[in-house]
């Protein structure tokens, strides 16, 4: 664990007050109990990734452990999430103690306008909308919301990654200026009071960069759900990419790299997810490359479990869900030494990070004509997958949720 960032805390909420606590012998009501996420869209909307799932399935165990949560989002939310795991049994009758995923939201969802004006609304549609609330967490992807300066009572923020190198890619330059400046200074000073939620050690890390007080971090790990019986893996190469068509996830890299790899190992890539990108690279894909579009739940465990390499050519991750989520079918990735994967992957134990496109290409090549190595690597990522569970995320969210409403420099 980096220096000088604390882990979440064990939960520790103060004695309910008799009129709270119910008849003798009742559970006390969960502390604190209104929550709401403030976030840029919800698990519903087609441009979705790893942050809603993060943020949906937080929600849903909060849900379950008696929090009345809702997540206030731009753009028109989805009446029903993706089709997700089902509950384990456990959680099925009540035991809010492990959480391995929800078929349907159980917590509220509320727009606030569209993706991008939603965020000049917010401050109104708040307590119009959805009312008081014990605890406000604002989910900073970049573009902030202030909440700490409108705002009145406990605030949290959650921060997947610190997008310093992505506002160049996505706007023009005075606007790309404009929009880093913006997200330090909001990160360092306006929510120098609050809490901040890192999802990995170089979050924390880039956050203390910027001039964080590092103890004012906290690190909360994703989780992955428990994948149940694993499928064999394909006879045949094949290799997955899995993730939302962007820029910064740089599949046109990778579809670069297979003309050169294809030659040496044969097979399949097969490349998972939608996104504005897709015309574009599926017109420069070559021989041996599929793209399906979303798939479901099931078709996608198949893929990680058949897959004999998850390839992640990304520019900048908070974590790599997928990672953990292809660690947990036996699959080990091969991806670039940034950060957020150097916390996802275990370089040389659970897979393989590169420092450039050619040593990328290397490990591609070199796991593929081992079968013993790739199977080492796969047994290690799985043993490591299986300690990041949803249920140990939200019982450390939990636990940062009842520190920020008690902590004095947080009430306003």
């Amino acid at each position: 664990m980096p220096q000088h960032v604390r882990p979440s805390p064990p939960l520790a909420a103060p004695a309910p007050s008799p009129s709270a606590s119910g008849p003798p012998g009742a559970e006390p009501p969960p502390f604190p109990r209104r929550i709401v996420f403030l976030a840029r869209r919800d698990l519903g909307n087609p441009a979705a990734g790893g942050s809603e799932l993060l943020v949906d399935r937080i929600a849903e165990g909060l849900t379950a452990h008696g929090h009345q949560v809702t997540l206030l989002c731009g753009g028109p939310p989805s009446p029903e999430p993706p089709a997700l795991p089902p509950l384990p049994a456990s959680l099925q009758r009540g035991d809010p103690h492990d959480l391995g995923g929800a078929p349907a939201r159980g917590y509220r969802v509320v727009s606030a306008g569209g993706d991008a004006g939603h965020f000049l609304r917010v401050p109104r549609q708040l307590p119009r909308r959805v009312g008081a609330c014990d605890l406000l967490v604002e989910v900073c992807n970049g573009m902030p919301y202030l909440a700490p300066l409108w705002h009145r009572g406990p605030t949290l923020c959650l921060v997947n990654h610190v997008h310093t190198d992505l506002w160049r890619l996505r706007c023009p330059g005075p606007a790309a200026r404009l929009g880093r400046r913006l997200e330090h200074w909001a990160l360092a000073g306006a929510y120098r009071r609050d809490l901040m939620v890192a999802v990995s050690g170089s979050t924390a890390s880039a956050l203390r960069g910027l001039g964080v007080d590092p103890g004012r971090i906290r690190l909360v790990h994703n989780g992955v759900a428990e994948p149940g019986p694993l499928a064999p893996k394909a006879p045949e190469p094949l290799f997955l990419a899995m993730g939302r068509l962007v820029e910064y996830k740089r599949i046109d890299l990778l579809l670069r790299l297979w003309e050169r790899v294809r030659p040496v190992t044969g097979g399949r890539l097969v490349i998972v997810g939608d996104g504005p990108e897709r015309a574009r690279l599926a017109a420069a894909a070559g021989p041996g490359v599929t793209f399906t579009g979303h798939v479901s739940e099931e078709r996608k465990h198949q893929l990680l479990c058949s897959a004999w390499l998850l390839l992640h050519p990304s520019l900048v991750e908070g974590w790599g869900l997928v990672v953990m989520e292809a660690a947990a079918r036996r699959t080990p990735a091969v991806g670039f030494d940034i950060p957020g994967l150097r916390d996802s992957v275990e370089d040389g134990t659970t897979g393989l990070l590169a420092r450039g496109e050619s040593a990328f290409a290397a490990h591609w090549c070199t796991l593929a004509l081992s079968a013993r190595r790739r199977d080492a690597l796969g047994r290690a990522a799985e043993r490591r997958a299986a300690r990041f569970r949803w249920s140990h995320t939200v019982q450390s969210f939990r636990a940062v949720a009842a520190e920020a409403v008690l902590d004095p420099l947080s009430r306003r």
